[in-house]
């Protein structure tokens, strides 16, 4: 009689997605697009979403996210879609998130942890694991409590005699020490990346980096200009680790490229001081480049985003170019077009249409790179 097979892969979490829709809005995204994307992140996770899932307040409850009412229709949810997995749109305090897994009785993560853990996979370079196991570090720390909710502290008796720290006392302080491990080994690279900046600038070769929305087709770009062989997929964050080419000109000159990660509505600040070195290397460009994807449904609000983060950032001042990728996959008029580009925050008179993928009007920007430098 045959054995019986059992699975070996990974079974996949049910997920529910759940979000706020605040009254009004201040950054102008809609709950269907905020959701769309945390819909898309989670999928780049390996979630199985299996329903949404969002309430209209003022602002969320600091109990239990959600109002009273809310919560219990979310728990009753669990009979017809079966999810094991709530995933938040916003970052959760740690009470929060401790009051949740208790009502609801599954995993509870936040939009923070989620996208931390789509970089743990993304990460390939030294520099790369380094920032996001710092970050990761830095968002555990304070909900170490929970984790450990479920044990009571060391009590007396054999074995337990000695310096009196329970668990998470313990966890705390090794993590602490990990962190501040961490902060040396990045400082380290910030140090040795610096020394390389600085051979660059004896250099006088001018520096344009590419900025822009996750999945704007950042990657595709340095490809197509300079067949680099950058990992170009379409998922959110495929490339987090700097990448830098050289790159001639028409006109005979040469310039040095760099693509950095990707931007992306409600981008932690703890993940903006992780990858502070990374970020470093837009404050060294002469001219950034704005990737902006014309296909997406929120291509504006999408600007608006990157627009804030430049600002945050202090880079807002730089000379910069608008480029408007992805016009192959443009089904409308040129009109249509335009009026997407009216609602963003850029200089639409000097703005270039590409399509990357495509190697369309590619010389076109080149030109405009030259006129700028």
């Amino acid at each position: 009689m045959p054995k019986e097979l059992s699975e070996t892969r990974e079974k996949k979490e049910r997920a529910i997605l759940v979000g706020i829709e605040a009254k009004q809005a201040e950054d102008g995204w809609s709950i269907e697009s905020s959701l769309e994307e945390l819909y898309n992140l989670s999928i780049t996770a390996g979630a199985d979403v299996v329903g949404r899932f969002s309430q209209k307040l003022n602002r969320p409850s600091s109990t239990y996210y959600l109002g009273k009412g809310k919560l219990q229709e979310l728990l009753e949810l669990k009979e017809t879609t079966g999810y094991d997995t709530a995933i938040f749109n916003d970052e959760l305090a740690p009470r929060q998130q401790r009051n949740l897994e208790e009502t609801l009785l599954v995993k509870v993560i936040d939009r923070t942890a989620l996208i931390l853990d789509i970089f743990s996979k993304r990460a390939r370079t030294k520099e790369g694991k380094l920032q996001v196991e710092l970050a990761q570090h830095q968002y555990l720390l304070p909900r170490l409590a929970g984790q450990w909710s479920h044990l009571e502290r060391l009590g007396g008796g054999i074995g337990t005699r000695g310096p009196g720290e329970s668990q998470l006392e313990t966890d705390r302080r090794l993590i602490k020490s990990r962190i501040s491990h961490l902060k040396k080994e990045i400082d380290s690279v910030r140090k040795h990346r610096d020394l390389y900046r600085q051979q660059r600038k004896r250099s006088n070769i001018p520096i344009v980096a590419l900025v822009g929305y996750t999945n704007a087709g950042k990657s595709t770009l340095i490809n197509a200009l300079c067949q680099a062989n950058v990992a170009a997929e379409n998922r959110l964050f495929s490339t987090l680790d700097p990448v830098t080419r050289k790159l001639r000109l028409p006109d005979g000159r040469n310039v040095l490229i760099t693509d950095t990660v990707g931007f992306i509505h409600k981008l932690p600040p703890l993940i903006v001081a992780a990858f502070h070195a990374t970020l470093e290397e837009l404050t060294e460009a002469d001219i950034l480049l704005n990737i902006v994807d014309i296909t997406s449904p929120d291509a504006a609000n999408q600007s608006q985003t990157v627009e804030k983060i430049l600002i945050d950032l202090e880079l807002y001042k730089k000379p910069r170019l608008t480029v408007i990728n992805k016009m192959d996959k443009v089904v409308g008029s040129v009109s249509e077009v335009q009026e997407i580009v009216q609602d963003m925050p850029v200089d639409t008179e000097s703005a270039v249409a590409i399509s990357a993928g495509k190697k369309w009007n590619l010389d076109l920007l080149l030109e405009k790179i030259a006129g700028l430098i």
